[in-house]
């Protein structure tokens, strides 16, 4: 029974070739545990299609020709990081999907691991660092860039495009957020 089982955070990033799954590529992902950053995954993808924005591509840093030669075959890393996830959470546990800006991040894992693997592990819901942040502090929506947030909450780690240094980052900030809102929790519930 769902009710029964733990939470387990788990912060995601990716960089990708362009706006939007199934036009444009998947080009990595990053992820780590938010109560042990420690546990992490990380995996660069072959592209799936020619598909590329230039602006996508230089803040993601690669290169098509690039990931053809290093990435691996979409289905293998989706595989990889579903078995990641199942090692990385107890039988008890409930993979939650974080990110900084979710929608985004969760449409190309969503549109992935349902392609790739037949199912998504974080079913069909994220929860956005950007909207927690907002809500505990009452700001604008225009308050809630990164830049912002760093400036507030301080944290140690910054974001650089890297999809596992950027889900470090992530996972540091979303705990941060936690703290501020008074909805601290046990280090075993996330």
């Amino acid at each position: 029974m769902t009710a029964n089982k733990r939470e387990i955070f788990v912060s995601v990033d990716v960089e990708t070739a362009g706006p939007i799954p199934g036009e444009f590529s998947l080009l990595s992902v990053g992820a780590c545990l938010v109560s042990d950053p420690g546990i992490t995954f990380s995996c660069m993808l072959k592209p799936i299609n020619e598909r590329a924005d230039p602006d996508a591509m230089k803040v993601a840093g690669f290169t098509l020709d690039d990931l053809r030669l290093r990435g691996v075959e979409p289905k293998e890393a989706m595989i990889r990081f579903s078995e990641w996830l199942d090692s990385a959470v107890c039988r008890d546990g409930k993979v939650v999907f974080v990110g900084f800006n979710a929608p985004f991040d969760w449409s190309f894992i969503n549109y992935y691991f349902h392609r790739f693997v037949g199912r998504n592990p974080f079913g069909f819901t994220a929860l956005d660092i950007k909207a927690l942040y907002m809500g505990a502090t009452g700001c604008m929506w225009t308050d809630t860039r990164s830049s912002e947030i760093a400036e507030h909450l301080k944290p140690t780690l910054s974001g650089d495009h890297d999809a596992l240094h950027d889900a470090l980052y992530q996972a540091e900030l979303f705990r941060l957020v936690r703290r501020i809102s008074g909805l601290d929790m046990p280090r075993t519930s996330f």
